[in-house]
């Protein structure tokens, strides 16, 4: 399960031990583990038992905070120059329930035509309108699970949800007939010298997870037709793999990119 350069000793051996015991019991932590050589092959090595991706976590009914986070305020602002700009139609693609439109709204004054578009899975869909007519919030917050429904979106947005795709940002823009506007990326796993793939506990089920070399992210953006506007670090969001080459240098971060006018 864990990559190495050279065999362990006792101590490491003795710490590997201890936290895969922590890593397949734990219920509320976000932990890594493990080194793979693609998605597929690390949810392919997911351990035996647990639920595997947010469609089998019991998670989707889970009340998720709402607070702003100090790594929030970077697209909060790109994303108010955009409402401003007159840009109504947003599609927060594995935005879960809503939780960065019920968030926002405390700071950002949404247009009245504003259209909130979440995509995610089946089982968080289905909560996450169940929550918008609780909450009086479906006129503005709608839900699918077509990313295809991204095309032609004033923006595309992806905060915390790229790394749990099988696709990359490059192939997801790739499929759209009519590409978006903007796009905007936060809390989105990083790596300044290489892509890493590894698996992910969220609590009660794990996830593939991949960490993109960021040169690659930011190209495959640019050669989608977009020029940069702003990337940011997401400083005071952690993110380690313990016992795997590399594991301590991986980060999050964001970007802002528009469309280059044809």
């Amino acid at each position: 399960m864990f990559s190495r350069t050279h065999a362990p000793s006792i101590e490491n051996a003795d710490a590997e031990a201890a936290y895969l015991k922590k890593f397949l019991s734990n219920k509320d932590e976000n932990l890594f583990m493990g080194s793979f050589e693609s998605f597929q092959s690390a949810q392919a090595n997911a351990p035996k038992g647990l639920k595997i991706g947010y469609d089998e976590a019991d998670s989707a009914d889970a009340l998720y905070s709402h607070q702003i986070y100090n790594w929030d305020y970077a697209p909060l602002f790109w994303l108010s120059d955009a409402m401003s700009a007159g840009h109504t139609s947003i599609f927060d693609l594995g935005g879960h329930v809503g939780i960065k439109y019920y968030a926002f709204k405390r700071v950002l004054r949404y247009p009245e035509q504003i259209q909130w578009t979440v995509c995610d899975v089946p089982s968080v869909v289905k909560a996450g309108e169940r929550l918008a007519l609780e909450r009086g919030a479906s006129a503005q917050l709608n839900f699918c699970t077509d990313f295809g429904r991204a095309s032609g979106a004033d923006v595309l947005m992806l905060s915390g949800s790229l790394q749990y795709l099988p696709e990359t940002l490059g192939e997801i823009l790739s499929q759209l007939a009519h590409k978006p506007k903007r796009v905007l990326l936060n809390i989105t796993a990083t790596h300044s010298h290489k892509t890493m793939y590894t698996l992910n506990s969220i609590g009660d089920a794990v996830c593939p997870y991949r960490i993109q070399f960021q040169d690659e992210i930011l190209a495959d953006i640019r050669l989608a037709g977009y020029k940069r506007r702003d990337v940011w670090r997401n400083d005071g969001k952690p993110i380690q793999i313990p016992f795997v080459e590399g594991g301590a240098d991986a980060f999050y971060f964001g970007c802002c990119f528009d469309r280059v006018s044809a």
